[in-house]
């Protein structure tokens, strides 16, 4: 029996007031936050297993389109149910047959379709967070599209192909989440050596656990803060370095 592995308390988190606002693509709803100004560059979140409506999701939306970018995070579940707290871990593996990270190209492509033809946008960067961390790892392999990528605690496990990534592609990860061992991100590191032609980087944030970058300020323990700050800091750098 495996431990929970979304210990985060997904029950004690303030409000948030949200900056963007939804819309309607092709098959799939989406929420999307423009910054003040125009620009043709844009990022698309993919959410966890929490869905497109989450609140902390949202912050992270609404953070990045702060630092200049149309930023959407559309639903990757198609409108069926997100996991809820609620919910019994023992039917976690049947919902996730239902809901693979690694099945998300359709909806990539429509949503690169909406930033191209709607917002004209020239360089697209992703970023993903567990369930949607896994889902970047999978689009970098596939989608030469996304100009980099910004995967957070999320590994495709088991492939020998998950090495050969497609652009830039940043993968953080928090110490003590148990979701992830660390003989896997020292894996992922020596293949990525042997494999990857683009430029990648790994880092491990101490002391943190499974989904520890989404939390809103009031919501972080004062000694988690500066490495959640940090991980941000560079989520968005990296961004900013590509896009």
């Amino acid at each position: 029996q495996m431990a929970d592995p979304f210990l985060y308390h997904t029950g004690d988190r303030s409000g948030y007031g949200c900056l963007g606002h939804e819309v309607q693509i092709e098959h799939i709803k989406a929420y999307i936050c423009r910054p003040s100004f125009f620009t043709d560059k844009a990022v698309i979140v993919i959410h966890d297993i929490f869905g497109w409506m989450f609140p902390d999701i949202r912050y992270i939306v609404d953070l990045i389109a702060g630092h200049g970018y149309i930023t959407i995070c559309p639903d990757f579940f198609k409108g069926t149910d997100p996991w809820k707290t609620t919910d019994h871990w023992a039917d976690f593996a049947d919902w996730m047959k239902h809901h693979d990270p690694t099945k998300v190209d359709k909806e990539a492509d429509v949503v690169l379709k909406y930033l191209k033809e709607q917002c004209d946008e020239k360089k697209i960067g992703i970023v993903g967070f567990s369930w949607g961390g896994m889902a970047v790892h999978h689009l970098m392999l596939k989608n030469p599209q996304l100009t980099a990528g910004v995967s957070l605690y999320g590994i495709i496990r088991d492939s020998e192909e998950r090495y050969n990534l497609l652009n830039p592609t940043f993968f953080i990860f928090g110490e003590k989440d148990h979701t992830i061992s660390y003989d896997q991100i020292t894996l992922l590191e020596e293949k990525l050596k042997q494999y990857c032609k683009v430029e990648y980087k790994i880092k491990v944030y101490p002391g943190q656990v499974h989904g520890f970058a989404q939390l809103k300020p009031e919501d972080m323990k004062p000694a988690d803060k500066p490495y959640i700050e940090e991980a941000r800091k560079d989520m968005i750098d990296w961004i900013k370095m590509f896009v």
